[in-house]
């Protein structure tokens, strides 16, 4: 399978919202899943038992403004568990800046922020998830990965995204899991099993939030969202990450993923 348009500049947020840079083949499932299954599969997608990446962070206000960031990704899986850090190059304000993420056995997962001009590295605690990553439209639940089994999941119905042939899938968390969205709607590629599109709901029915996958990418055979975006409904502001460079299943030195090396810059 092969894209056949790539992303190729950050277009206005205007016309950026309503455009998908991406052509998967029009492969349909075998046998159609379960919900429950479905998002298993969605979770359990190949990507590299590690990966390496340098990315471009665009902010965009409601004015049209625009703020942009570069940061370096590593990531790693091991035991099933997966150890993120996220490291800010530029500008000169957030350059230094890490954020670590590291999941723990029993699906606790623990998050670390590195701020150079403190000095200090803090530990991001549960109540602080709803907060937004780097004053991004990502919030810090947003930048971790979610037990399937905290969840239930109805397909509630299929369509057609940029070409490409979904499943609609709601995801309501269960009672006790906590989560700043009450209901979430994904578009999951029939083919690619990769979310598309995703809206984000408050307890009232009232849109929060927007996912979009506006370019992927087939790499080293794995399917690969490289520039995505995530608007906030309710302030008109969006964040654009565009995956300049990714390498998966490389050499990468684990002990540059630990909070006690988040000062090593």
């Amino acid at each position: 399978m092969k894209l056949k348009k790539s992303f190729t500049s950050i277009l206005p947020a205007t016309l950026i919202a309503l455009l998908f840079f991406l052509s998967i083949p029009a492969a349909r499932a075998e046998t159609n899943p379960t919900a429950r299954d479905l998002a298993q599969q969605v979770f359990d997608r190949d990507r590299g038992f590690n990966s390496k990446a340098d990315a471009i962070m665009v902010l965009v206000s409601k004015n049209g403004h625009k703020r942009t960031r570069t940061f370096k990704n590593l990531r790693m899986v091991k035991d099933d568990l997966e150890t993120q850090l996220i490291r800010f190059t530029s500008p000169a304000d957030i350059e230094g800046t890490a954020f670590l993420t590291v999941e723990q056995p029993g699906w606790e997962t623990d998050q670390f922020l590195y701020l150079p001009a403190l000095r200090r590295t803090r530990r991001i605690v549960s109540s602080q998830k709803a907060g937004r990553f780097v004053n991004s439209d990502f919030t810090y639940e947003d930048m971790e990965r979610h037990r399937v089994d905290d969840y239930d999941y109805t397909i509630i119905g299929s369509t057609t995204t940029a070409g490409v042939d979904c499943y609609i899938l709601q995801t309501i968390p269960k009672p006790g899991t906590a989560s700043q969205y009450a209901r979430t709607t994904a578009h999951i590629a029939k083919a690619a099993l990769v979310p598309l599109y995703a809206e984000y709901f408050d307890a009232k029915g009232k849109t929060i939030k927007q996912y979009k996958v506006l370019n992927l990418e087939k790499i080293q055979d794995i399917w690969t969202e490289t520039t995505v975006m995530m608007e906030d409904s309710r302030k008109n502001h969006q964040t654009y990450i565009k995956t300049q460079q990714i390498e998966y299943n490389t050499d990468i030195d684990p002990s540059r993923l630990s909070s006690e090396t988040l000062d090593e810059y």
